[in-house]
């Protein structure tokens, strides 16, 4: 730290490496923060859907008559008013905007309307009369797969299919439909511009493909919509699907007067995608030494009505089928089918929380086939940097310290022996269930791996814009916000690579940059962060470079201990850099699932230690800690946050999140019925970042949202069986498969 003119000039507060407050971490505690269903416009009507109570039907009739005739009701609109393309999809536009000649799903969209207010909407969406004929549902994955019902079929075939091990386990595991679950529904604001044209506000994760969908959907040119980031109360995946989005603008269109709609928490069950459930089958074959020889893996996942992602979280699901190991001969089939359920698509994780599931399940009874300790067992098999991957044969190029993370979790400190004679802290917590004479403990441990960013071949690109300003530098972006912390992150970026303190993050609409991507797949802080690190890189060396300076800071450009130019001045002048960046290339695979289909990846291990009273089949998870692979904690607290949120979220899958289904339809819809993990349910939790520099990440960073969850659950598993000595193939457990008979 050198001084100039008596001043002391270093590095800028808030940099990369440190934890600097949130800056919208203090309106959300004081309720001032802006979310999706706080806008509001001069004129606004509400909006409410018609559903549909069936999960086939066809559509005989459809009166709008008694809801038009209800006072303050502007319109009702059905199939016949979508006025451009009738369908919309993320990666395929096969769901309709309303459906038209029949109902695929239980709770899908028939008709929107829009009123003065609320009460006004719901009572008139009631009052359309829709005639339905039942329809037989298809909702057996199997049966559907039979059937030929299917949107994706994958084979993977790698090495000698000949070849066989010594020791061999097989395995059938389950894995239910998990609701991300976000606090806040999906809600949104279609404000018209009077000239044809629409805004739209909306609860998003990728808002330029919104944009897209929208588009066709409404008929217009692309300049016409313009979709903005707005304050999202969690996503976890549930808002990269389009909902609400059209049918908002076609309102707003049609009313020619702004149009806000809240979904209910009931709705918001069926208005987003869930987590695939998963049926797996696994066989494992080893020597004696412990090495894997063979793995052979069967992928049931039900993608429910409509495409959505499940092409790609069935591709995720089978390059990840035998996890973080090394093997060379692999034989892996998935299939994604179609059915009547309420559609799947992204949640947290994106396939790779099924299969660790069912792979680390294997490698527990593998461990005890062979007598091995399972830890010991892993690390015989742990891929590595310079590995193929077991399943695409994809050479892995970036850091993967996977057996650092194993012998961190070898080396960490169990608690004391024995259950707790606190009520609070024993199996059914505080309706004082349990008595500690009943309760038994259990350890389990899991790895996960997971592919970071978009792979087989996507064009993963995101764009950022640097600018100087009056005060300082503001980075501008379409990136969304979803509560993990990205404004704070791409702040520190910019701050680093300028060297001034002063940066705040814009987020702008459609029209005024180019797109980020999706806040999904653990990449906005490499992707989105590595265009904002670029960005002010190459602004900084402009100003210098304008300016003959050595140093810029936060009272402007110097040469040697000359002040050359006050900040001000650099606010006057035409100082910004737009950057689009892109992650490096992946391929699709070949016909046996061969090739480079993914661009980076990161590596977790968790260990769980449960205490369980056998007898009345309940679990309290005491403590779940990880060792993750993080790449350079850019910043620590908010990595932790991220590690700490995505175990309880697999704490969750463990034990008791499950949306439960009847014949296509939701049984448990409301949060009374579909348990989340609470404060008190929460696991003590270390978590040891393993940071090792080098992946393609601004200053090698790595996403880390997604592990944390993908072998928590995993865990949370293997230490109920070891606890009760029963075989728990199946999530969340319940209390039938522990209780003794």
């Amino acid at each position: 730290m050198s001084t100039r003119t008596g001043r002391k000039v270093g590095t800028p507060q808030g940099v990369v490496g440190t934890s600097p407050l949130r800056p919208d971490g203090i309106p959300k505690l004081q309720g001032r923060f802006e979310y999706a269903q706080d806008l509001a416009a001069e004129g606004m009507l509400w909006a409410a859907t018609v559903r549909s109570p069936h999960a086939r039907a066809r559509i005989a009739s459809i009166d709008i008559a008694p809801a038009l005739a209800i006072g303050g009701v502007h319109a009702c609109l059905t199939a016949d008013d979508v006025p451009g393309r009738a369908t919309f999809g993320l990666e395929h536009p096969d769901q309709p905007v309303l459906a038209a000649q029949e109902a695929r799903f239980w709770g899908e969209p028939v008709a929107v309307v829009a009123a003065e207010d609320l009460d006004t909407a719901r009572r008139a969406a009631a009052a359309i009369e829709v005639g339905y004929e039942p329809l037989e549902a298809l909702t057996d994955p199997e049966e559907a797969n039979r059937r030929d019902e299917v949107f994706r079929r994958m084979r993977i075939r790698r090495g000698d299919q000949s070849v066989r091990g010594a020791v061999v386990v097989e395995g059938e595991y389950e894995v239910g439909m998990q609701d991300q679950a976000p606090l806040g529904t999906e809600a949104g604001l279609a404000v018209p511009d009077g000239q044809g044209g629409v805004d739209l506000y909306a609860t998003s994760q990728y808002v330029h493909v919104d944009q897209e969908q929208v588009v066709a959907s409404l008929g217009l040119r692309p300049d016409q919509v313009r979709s903005h980031p707005t304050g999202i109360g969690g996503a976890f995946g549930a808002r990269e699907d389009v909902n609400l989005h059209i049918h908002l603008c076609m309102l707003a269109l049609h009313t020619g007067r702004p149009v806000k709609m809240v979904y209910r928490r009931s709705e918001s069950f069926t208005g987003h995608v869930h987590r695939h459930p998963a049926w797996l089958r696994y066989r494992h074959e080893a020597d004696r030494d412990g090495r894997l020889v063979r793995v052979e893996a069967s992928v049931v996942l039900d993608g429910g009505a409509y495409a959505s992602t499940t092409s790609a979280v069935l591709a995720n699901a089978c390059y990840f089928a035998v996890g973080p190991y090394t093997c060379d001969s692999v034989a892996v089939d998935g299939v994604g089918v179609r059915t009547n359920n309420p559609p799947c698509g992204a949640m947290r994780g994106f396939g790779a929380v099924q299969v660790c599931f069912g792979y680390e399940s294997q490698m527990d009874r593998l461990a005890h086939a062979l007598e091995m300790d399972p830890l010991t067992l892993r690390e015989i098999n742990a891929l590595e940097t310079g590995h193929p991957l077991a399943t695409t044969g994809q050479v892995i190029q970036t850091p993967l310290p996977t057996v650092e993370v194993i012998k961190s979790l070898q080396a960490m400190p169990l608690p004391e022996a024995g259950p707790s004679d606190l009520p609070t802290e024993l199996p059914g917590g505080s309706g004082l269930t349990s008595e500690p004479q009943h309760v038994t403990r259990g350890v389990g441990y899991a790895l996960g791996i997971k592919n970071l960013g978009f792979s087989e071949g996507s064009d993963d690109y995101a764009q950022a814009r640097v600018r100087i300003t009056d005060s300082g530098a503001v980075v501008e972006t379409a990136a969304i916000e979803v509560g993990q912390g990205l404004v704070t992150v791409l702040a520190q970026i910019a701050r680093s690579a300028l060297g001034i303190s002063h940066v705040e993050v814009a987020h702008v609409d459609t029209s005024k940059i180019d797109s980020a991507g999706s806040t999904s797949a653990s990449r906005q802080t490499q992707v989105s962060g590595g265009a904002t690190l670029e960005a002010a890189q190459r602004l900084r060396e402009r100003i210098l470079g304008q300016f003959d300076g050595d140093v810029l800071d936060d009272e402007g450009v110097w040469r040697g201990d000359t002040l050359v130019t006050p900040w001000t001045a650099l606010a006057a002048g035409d100082w910004e850099e737009t950057v689009t960046f892109r992650h490096p290339p992946t391929t699709m695979t070949d016909d046996n699932g061969q090739g480079v289909a993914h661009a980076d990846f990161a590596v977790a291990g968790h260990r769980a230690v449960v205490d369980v009273d056998v007898e009345l089949g309940l679990v309290k998870v005491l403590r779940v800690d990880t060792a993750q692979d993080v790449g350079l904690a850019l910043n620590p607290q908010s990595v932790r946050g991220q590690i700490e949120g995505g175990i309880l979220q697999g704490v969750g899958l463990a034990v008791m999140e499950e949306l439960v289904m009847g014949e296509g339809v939701i049984l448990n819809p409301t949060f009374t019925d579909y348990l989340l993990p609470t404060i008190l349910d929460a696991p003590e939790v270390e978590a040891l970042l393993i940071e090792q520099e080098g992946s393609w990440g601004p200053y090698g960073a790595k996403g880390v949202g997604e592990p944390p969850t993908i072998s928590s659950t995993a865990a949370v598993a293997a230490a109920i069986r070891a606890a009760s000595g029963r075989e728990i193939e199946r999530v969340p457990v319940r209390p039938q498969d522990i209780a003794l008979p």
